[in-house]
């Protein structure tokens, strides 16, 4: 479980990497549309190429056709990549402004409130995780960092409705992250499972991109630096790591070990390669720390004095949502 919870803050690290390429490839190009479908669609072609070479990859994907063919997985399990769309839209739209770091903290509240609501339904591939007062006082612990974190912010210069923008990308991650581990069970690959969600992804923001164009008109150029398109990459590594991870640790142990590494990565970036004029303050740097200890509050398994001894069930155990 800790070994689990460890690659899932690495995975976090991506994510803010992540962030800060996209950004600032929406900043060059003044278009988050054309960088979040460059983003996508990237990635799109590195995993089409390795499934094409990747016997393994087909065959999963043979077997995710053949779930949604006998309803062992429902038809919406398949859209977790709009909601990935939405996030890589709005890391052009907002990191540029707020910086990566009071993005990312302004993420945590949407993904804590999602990973709650989502395990206690069980949404996820590893069915309900009932709520337990550790995982409730994580979450609580995770809002009220985010409140601390935002709060000298948001009295600034910072529009109350651009913090809303990564707080519904926050939600609509912890439901992409449960969708791609239902996937990933059902296809037996996490190829297959980010392939889907790379390609769903680009197909809507392809939309959005034309719609866009149609309206304010194309990029003048593109820039060079190699780096400013690795976006698609990073994100093949993350969204796979994810859908092998949340079936082991939940949708809400998930998205708070998320958190973890997005917030110290993000730190990092924002005191090493500021996107904004603002400093980074006191209260966000506070925040993040507590809300890494919301991280480590959330994964303690609490159980009653009388269930002590009780077995969880195993994973072959929970029914597939249908």
């Amino acid at each position: 479980m800790w070994l689990a919870i460890a690659l899932v803050i690495v995975t976090g690290a991506f994510v803010a990497l992540q962030s800060r390429i996209n950004g600032e490839l929406a900043r060059r190009l003044e278009d988050f549309s054309v960088a979040a479908a460059i983003s996508f669609g990237s990635g799109l072609l590195i995993l089409l190429a390795v499934a094409a070479a990747w016997p393994a990859g087909r065959r999963g994907l043979g077997r995710l056709r053949d779930a949604v063919r006998t309803d062992h997985l429902a038809w919406w399990m398949l859209l977790g990549g709009v909601a990935g769309a939405w996030f890589v839209a709005t890391q052009g739209m907002a990191v540029g402004v707020l910086g990566v770091a009071l993005f990312t903290v302004a993420i945590v509240a949407g993904q804590t409130l999602g990973g709650v609501v989502f395990d206690a339904i069980g949404l996820g591939p590893g069915g309900r995780r009932p709520l337990s007062p550790t995982r409730i006082a994580g979450a609580g612990l995770a809002l009220v960092a985010i409140g601390w974190a935002v709060s000298a912010q948001v009295a600034g210069a910072v529009p109350l409705w651009l913090m809303l923008l990564p707080f519904s990308a926050g939600v609509g991650a912890s439901w992409q992250q449960a969708m791609n581990g239902r996937v990933r069970t059902a296809s037996s690959s996490a190829l297959a499972a980010t392939l889907l969600n790379f390609l769903v992804g680009t197909i809507v923001l392809v939309v959005v991109m034309l719609a866009h164009a149609a309206s304010v008109g194309w990029p003048d150029s593109l820039p060079t630096e190699p780096w400013l398109y690795a976006g698609g990459a990073v994100g093949c590594v993350f969204i796979a790591a994810q859908a092998v991870l949340v079936r082991r640790v939940g949708v809400l142990v998930l998205a708070l070990g998320l958190v973890a590494g997005q917030l110290a990565a993000a730190l990092a970036l924002d005191l090493l390669l500021p996107t904004s004029d603002r400093p980074v303050g006191f209260p966000t740097v506070g925040g993040t720390v507590l809300a890494l200890v919301a991280v480590a509050l959330a994964s303690i398994r609490w159980r009653p004095a009388k269930h002590l001894a009780a077995e969880a069930p195993a994973p072959d155990e929970v029914s597939p949502a249908r």
